[in-house]
């Protein structure tokens, strides 16, 4: 299994719409590939808590099921498609990919 982390820091202002707007139309679009490819056993959109310490303002938390599933995600249209919006608004980005050993209870 692999586990697949995003966050990203957004810009105040990006593509005629506040940090708060873009917050939402991100959610909304990560949300819309987490069934694009089979072998996503977790995926998971969190936005940052307003007064909560934090340095980014979203996190994507994923687990695929192998390394092929995880390639698939990465070139799915649907994925490839919100790429452009992402770049346009986001100020910094960090991403880690890692080897989870499977569990008998997943």
């Amino acid at each position: 299994m692999i586990r697949h982390i995003v966050m990203w820091k957004l810009k105040d202002h990006a593509e005629g719409a506040s940090r708060a707007d873009n917050l939402a139309k991100v959610k909304a679009s990560l949300e819309s590939v987490k069934d694009c490819v089979p072998g996503i056993v977790e995926f998971e959109v969190g936005i940052a808590t307003p007064g909560m310490e934090a340095t980014f303002d979203v996190v994507l938390n994923s687990l695929f099921d192998s390394q092929e599933a995880l390639d698939a995600y990465q070139g799915h249209p649907t994925h490839v498609a919100i790429k452009p919006f992402m770049s346009a608004i986001r100020a910094g980005r960090e991403c880690m990919d890692y080897v989870v050993p499977a569990r008998a209870d997943r």
